[in-house]
């Protein structure tokens, strides 16, 4: 642990924030360079659904710049995540005895897999499902016509949103090692969080179709379980461990 001076952790926090905004303008300009690509990659599921019954639009003469400015700034902000989130820990890394940064850089590397895994749900599982089921919805022999400005916006903000969903079994570990819950608490909680999850897979699809909001639900439930497991596998073991430890 490093000590140092209020004035030391304001110029800290500077020099850390003038880093980020750096590396986010940099990221920005790259992601934005290939936006076009990203707009492609971001496409291909609707695309698939839609078929040959429908196609995507836009209406207004600065639409396609303005939905590509809007999805390179949440792409520049997830594929330069690794780079901005160092900044950060760096800046908290003083603060912390070499035994507190040991127990905390496992969940930095789980918290960024869990993202990819949540990012990765969005795009391959959850868009396609999402997609075929509301444009196969309802009258049938029309033809889709969809906002391209829309649609990269709304999926950007899913794909984020999901990957901080996933967010919740490393939330939960650390909430465990704190001493804030424990698996007897998280288990009677169970029926509650059924029914914040499913407030929430209604928010998150944009659809009030049941099937797509199980889509979402039913693995929010798994992610609650799995946390569950992970508390009563090593968070009550470690503190049982260290119990007796200082009982000893």
């Amino acid at each position: 642990m490093k000590d140092m001076t209020f004035m030391d952790h304001l110029e800290e926090l500077r020099v850390r924030l003038i880093r980020i905004a750096v590396i986010l303008v940099i990221s920005f300009s790259i992601c934005y360079y290939y936006s076009s690509a990203i707009s492609e990659f971001l496409l291909v599921p609707l695309r698939q659904a839609l078929g040959s019954s429908g196609k995507v639009i836009f209406t207004g003469l600065f639409d396609k710049v303005i939905a590509e400015l809007q999805m390179a700034l949440w792409a520049s902000i997830f594929f330069a995540s690794p780079f901005w989130f160092r900044e950060l820990w760096l800046f908290i890394k003083p603060g912390l005895y070499d035994k507190e940064i040991n127990a905390v850089r496992p969940f930095i590397v789980v918290g960024f897999l869990l993202f990819l895994c949540g990012v990765a749900f969005g795009y391959y599982v959850l868009f396609p499902f999402t997609f075929s089921t509301l444009i196969s919805y309802g009258v049938q022999d029309v033809e889709a016509m969809l906002s391209l400005k829309e649609y990269l916006l709304l999926a950007s903000k899913i794909l984020v949103f999901l990957g901080l969903m996933f967010q919740l079994p490393n939330v939960m570990l650390i909430l465990g090692f704190m001493g804030l819950v424990t698996k007897y608490s998280l288990r009677s909680w169970r029926r509650y969080m059924a029914v914040i999850f499913a407030v929430a897979a209604a928010v998150i699809t944009p659809t009030t179709d049941v099937l797509s909001m199980m889509s979402v639900w039913i693995p929010m439930m798994v992610l609650y379980e799995i946390g569950i497991l992970a508390v009563a596998w090593i968070v009550h073991p470690y503190l049982k461990k260290k119990h007796m430890s200082e009982v000893n």
